[in-house]
């Protein structure tokens, strides 16, 4: 018995000696754990995690009354601007507006936004602080349609200084209206203009300029339009009245746009020009072919209708003249008259043959016992041997050079003879003389043509000279 008691008390005391150094491990570790805890206690706290310093609680936000500007009741607050233009993405000529892309930025001071600050830096914050803070309620006079962009956020930012200065930028797109002048259209230019003003706060409230003069206006240098070229950006600013608030701080943003003639050269004057020359075709078509000479006139005559329409499509409805209107409107005048030309022409035909044939009527029956003098043309060919020999007892006069050239150019069948039968008449000599001259001018049709072929042309180039001196 005494040899069993002795190995179960050994046993004994062996479990109790371990769990004894199972306790005091346990008692160690507990003693670090509180030792690391008392050591990061020691250290500054972390103020971005701090519960009670939070953008309101730090820019003390909940302790002013921002619904009231900057100093309300003292001077105005100056409110500085400055604008980076992105793009100029059109111009409208019809709507007689632009649209335009640009980061407009305010700079003024704020007390109430300051904070206290070792490091003397800035805080950053997104559109999510604008609308629990004052800002400038700056907007764009005569503008249309104007958003900020939104893609992915809001595209605001708000920068606070320690001292309270605070820039607000924002990315706007603004479609204003421009007024344009169309008179000198298409070789013209147009200045526009991009208006800012405070809506609610007058120059006794609020102070609005340029933040750095001419320089506050930054373009970016790929800035291009298909029709314009970009020639000046510059800045301004004045005071704008109104009759029932009073008066506004108003900045300017202008910019001066010269169009590109190269376009309307091929669109519009070249093809008017063609026209109006191939109009001319028809002076050098025999007047007997007239299907080709009045085809040619009506096709060039509905082209230049065409031309006209096209332009005015795209143009507003303006109650003044455009230079392009003077080109073209002058171009379909030729165009007009090269058509009533061929009708003077086929009229004056008309009429020489229905003469020549009473003449004919007339002459042939009384070429035997006649007692006067007598001036007696046959023409078109048409007269017999029997006929000339019948005036075989009268004189005859020799023809005129012109009509002799004609007779050597048709050796066979003269296109007419003029013939004078000679008495001793003086005074019906002097007027048969004087018909024979208006017949001749009436009978040489063809002559009309041949004086079209030099003025028409000489008339057009004359213009045209005119033109471009006093629009280039």
């Amino acid at each position: 018995m005494p040899y069993v008691t002795k190995p179960l008390i050994l046993l004994l005391c062996l479990l109790v000696s371990g769990e004894c150094r199972k306790h005091g491990h346990r008692v160690k570790r507990w003693t670090g754990t509180v030792e690391t805890q008392n050591s990061l206690a020691k250290k500054p706290p972390d103020v971005t995690k701090s519960r009670k310093m939070k953008t309101e609680h730090l820019l003390k936000v909940d302790d002013h009354d921002f619904t009231m500007r900057p100093a309300f009741g003292g001077p105005a607050i100056p409110v500085g601007v400055d604008v980076q233009v992105e793009s100029l993405d059109s111009i409208s000529e019809v709507d007689m507006d632009f649209t335009m892309t640009l980061y407009l930025r305010h700079y003024w001071k704020d007390e109430r936004l300051s904070f206290s600050s070792s490091t003397n830096k800035s805080m950053t914050f997104d559109g999510r602080l604008v609308k629990k803070i004052w800002v400038p309620d700056v907007f764009f006079v005569h503008s249309k349609r104007s958003f900020i962009h939104d893609t992915t956020t809001d595209n605001i930012m708000l920068r606070v200084f320690p001292d309270g200065h605070v820039l607000y930028s924002l990315r706007v797109t603004v479609t204003a209206a421009c007024n344009m002048d169309f008179s000198r259209f298409p070789l013209d230019s147009q200045t526009c203009s991009l208006e800012l003003e405070s809506y609610a706060y007058t120059d006794e409230d609020l102070m609005l300029y340029w933040k750095s003069g001419d320089e506050s206006l930054s373009t970016d240098d790929r800035i291009s339009l298909s029709q314009f070229l970009i020639q000046k950006f510059h800045t301004t600013s004045r005071l704008a009245f109104y009759s029932s608030t009073g008066w506004y701080n108003r900045l300017y943003i202008n910019f001066t746009l010269r169009r590109h003639i190269f376009f309307f050269l091929l669109q519009t004057y070249f093809p008017a020009t063609l026209m109006v020359m191939l109009s001319w075709v028809s002076f050098w078509i025999d007047r007997r072919a007239v299907p080709a000479r009045v085809s040619l006139g009506i096709t060039t005559v509905l082209t230049m209708s065409t031309i006209i329409t096209g332009v005015n499509a795209s143009m507003p409805r303006v109650s003044y003249i455009k230079a392009v209107d003077i080109y073209l409107w002058v171009s379909f005048v030729f165009v007009f008259l090269s058509v009533l030309e061929y009708a003077a022409v086929n009229y004056l035909s008309t009429v020489q043959d229905r003469r020549e044939r009473k003449l004919r009527e007339r002459s042939l029956p009384c070429t035997c016992g006649m007692s006067q003098t007598r001036t007696m043309t046959m023409l078109d060919g048409t007269y017999s041997e029997a006929d000339t020999n019948s005036l075989a007892g009268y004189t005859q006069e020799p023809l005129p050079e012109e009509e002799q050239e004609e007779l050597h150019e048709v050796p066979e069948k003269p296109e007419h003879m003029v013939v004078h039968l000679s008495v001793s008449s003086e005074s019906t000599n002097t007027k048969k003389k004087k018909s024979i001259r208006a017949l001749n001018i009436i009978q040489n049709t063809h002559a009309i043509d041949k004086y079209s072929r030099m003025f028409f042309p000489g008339s057009y180039i004359f213009f045209n000279l005119i033109y471009w001196s006093v629009y280039c």
